[in-house]
């Protein structure tokens, strides 16, 4: 039987889902910015039915806050979130990274390595800001994805996907700032070695280590668009965490 297309509004739904996902994602729509009905169907050319639904599942992902009688607003940003955020990423990341190990077969690995090379290329051809490309967010997440394809849990592939979005947001934010990029080209090849070598515990560190360099990076570079907070709300060192 041939497959169900999609009718004309459920298309529109899910573009308009997509476009104002990654408006939120790239801070065009800013954190603990109202979101006013008028404003948003100018821009985005949809009802304030399409316009409800949107909201609603954005705030299921928890990037948009429901105000009551109020309306929405963009999920604001802190420091305190970010941290929670790490930490609950790192033990997902490091649960599914752990069954993908144990799991993974062949077409696992030559996944991995694929993903890998997109990414590798797309970074070389684009030039020192990489970082700053749409389209090399894409490859770096699906990068990310490959890694934990085989966790064998639908459930834990969902969240994590949608944590992995909540913390692109806060990727963005530093990267409108910095300087420089790490090296996480190394970083990535090292975690590519180590998984596809089963070398459970090396994978394990390295990945937890990437994330957490990570959220470090966006605390240096974007701090100031954060509320003030106090200092020790942000705990980069694993052992502080626990």
């Amino acid at each position: 039987m041939a497959d169900k297309q999609k009718q004309p509004g459920e298309t529109r739904a899910a573009d308009v889902l997509h476009r104002m996902r990654l408006d939120i994602i790239n801070c065009e729509l800013q954190p603990g910015e109202k979101l006013r009905f008028e404003a948003l169907r100018a821009r985005y050319t949809v009802s304030f039915s399409t316009l409800r639904e949107a909201l609603s599942r954005l705030a299921a992902e928890s990037l948009v806050v429901a105000e009551g009688q109020r309306g929405f607003m963009v999920a604001p940003v802190s420091i305190e979130d970010l941290n929670d955020l790490t930490d609950t990423r790192v033990l997902i990341e490091n649960e599914m990274l752990r069954r993908s190990m144990r799991y993974g077969d062949d077409d696992w690995e030559a996944n991995i390595l694929a993903s890998f090379h997109r990414m590798d290329k797309m970074q070389k051809r684009l030039g020192r800001e990489y970082y700053l490309s749409e389209e090399w967010a894409a490859v770096h997440s699906a990068f990310h994805a490959s890694l934990v394809s085989e966790c064998r849990s639908p459930t834990l592939i969902e969240l994590r996907d949608k944590l992995f979005e909540r913390a692109q947001r806060y990727r963005r934010m530093s990267s409108q700032f910095r300087k420089k990029w790490r090296k996480k080209d190394v970083e990535h090849k090292m975690i590519v070695d180590a998984a596809l070598a089963r070398d459970e515990d090396l994978a394990l560190r390295l990945i937890e280590r990437h994330i957490r360099e990570t959220s470090e990076n966006v605390i240096a570079h974007a701090q100031h668009l954060f509320p003030q907070e106090t200092p020790h709300a942000f705990s980069a060192n694993p052992q502080a965490a626990e």
